[in-house]
């Protein structure tokens, strides 16, 4: 009788610890859904900005049209990207190279560049490439920590039996350097 006890006093004990960590899955899963929408709210912000920035160099640069177009294509296309974490990325690296280019191009408009609005527009600009870098590393710690929880021994086993997975980091393009650094704002 004791015997039977015993068993069920360990089953009693495993399923608790399996419960445990089951919880622990499902609550690093949930904070990396929190941090994508987290990216996905501070790149909508760049996304409206992006327009308003357009239209305020249209008037200085008529003729670079072809970096004004690809600008606005490539921030539709990265509107329009719902995809995982790293195709997102390439979608962002390109944008963000779309507007290094932009704002290369502003450097030989001197009017432009004193203009208040266009001031304006990059300080914003510059304010949520901050926020999306925030966003981008918080997202990765929680892609980290749930990835770790779901390789580590016996959560492994538990992760396994419940079909978690891991999740991608948002990771930039190794081999595009110029993406790596930030977007430059100056006046």
């Amino acid at each position: 009788m004791i015997v039977v006890y015993v068993v069920l006093g360990f089953a009693l004990l495993v399923g608790l610890y399996v419960v445990l960590i089951y919880n622990g899955l499902v609550s690093l899963k949930q904070r990396v859904s929190e941090a994508w929408s987290d990216i996905e709210v501070q790149m909508k912000r760049r996304y409206n900005l992006i327009p308003n920035l357009v239209e305020a160099v249209k008037g200085y640069m008529g003729h670079e049209r072809e970096t004004l177009e690809a600008v606005t294509r490539l921030r539709n296309q990265a509107m329009a990207d719902h995809g995982t974490a790293e195709h997102q990325a390439q979608s962002e690296n390109m944008l963000t190279g779309a507007l290094r280019s932009l704002f290369a191009l502003a450097e030989a408009y001197p009017n432009l560049k004193a203009n208040e609005n266009f001031i304006d527009l990059q300080n914003d600009l510059a304010e949520v490439e901050d926020r999306i870098q925030a966003a981008r590393r918080f997202y990765n710690g929680s892609v980290r920590d749930l990835n770790v929880k779901i390789q580590q021994f016996p959560s492994n086993l538990v992760a396994r039996a419940f079909h978690f997975t891991q999740a991608t980091f948002f990771e930039l393009d190794e081999a595009d350097e110029a993406a790596r650094r930030p977007v430059k704002v100056e006046f």
